[in-house]
């Protein structure tokens, strides 16, 4: 017997490509990700934390 979830497949709109792709090239760190709508609208690379 098959997986339901086997013969689903995720269609992505652009912005979800290129948040997909900035985490893939992302090596280390913090990505925050703004959303609107149900869709990504803004993504920040968080570069330096400082812990006092």
């Amino acid at each position: 017997m098959q997986d339901k979830n086997q013969d689903k497949h995720l269609i992505l709109n652009e912005q979800e490509q290129r948040l997909v792709q900035m985490i893939r090239e992302l090596k280390y760190g913090e990505l925050h990700i703004f959303v609107s709508d149900g869709k990504p609208v803004r993504a920040e690379v968080i570069k330096k934390s400082v812990k006092l």
